[in-house]
């Protein structure tokens, strides 16, 4: 279904790179070709490196250019109920936002009208290990892994 990352060497490590677009770095952990995690540190570790397939792809989505991500493999170790909301925010397309709700809506066993479903969304927002790969960003009005000022910057980036 998804494509490995193809990175580096066993793809495995921690690889980052700072981009002007967000005024921050980017940094990913990968381990046997899957993405693990997604942050945006003020400043990257020393043993970051900054050559990664992936990298590039951020630097030309960061320019404007359109990409959902959806081919990146991703292991994502959250609670299941957690992840089937994670996966369902995976599917909302580039240029288009959702509300909470609707998250809810795209999700298997959880009623948009239920106060805890909704928590668990919120929860799996918040919980997110890979931003921008899971695009937390595009569900308006709930918090979400990704930064604000981040989050702010990628809507604009996608008209959103």
């Amino acid at each position: 279904m998804t494509a490995t990352l193809g990175g580096g060497p066993g793809d495995t490590g921690v690889f980052g790179r700072r981009f002007d677009a967000i005024d921050r770095a980017v940094e990913l952990g990968t381990a046997s070709g899957r993405l693990i995690s997604v942050s945006f540190p003020e400043a990257l570790p020393s043993d970051a490196d900054g050559e990664h397939a992936l990298l590039d792809r951020l630097h030309e989505y960061l320019g404007g250019a359109e990409d959902d991500f959806a081919d990146v493999a991703v292991a994502i170790t959250v609670p299941t109920d957690q992840r089937s909301v994670l996966e369902s925010v995976r599917n909302v397309p580039y240029g288009e936002s959702v509300d909470l709700a609707r998250v809810a809506k795209m999700t298997a066993g959880l009623d948009h009208e239920d106060e805890s479903d909704l928590q668990t969304a919120r929860q799996a927002l918040r919980a997110n290990p890979v931003p921008i790969v899971v695009p937390d960003h595009r569900v308006r009005r709930a918090e979400g892994a990704t930064p604000e000022p981040v989050a702010g910057r990628l809507r604009e980036i996608e008209s959103l």
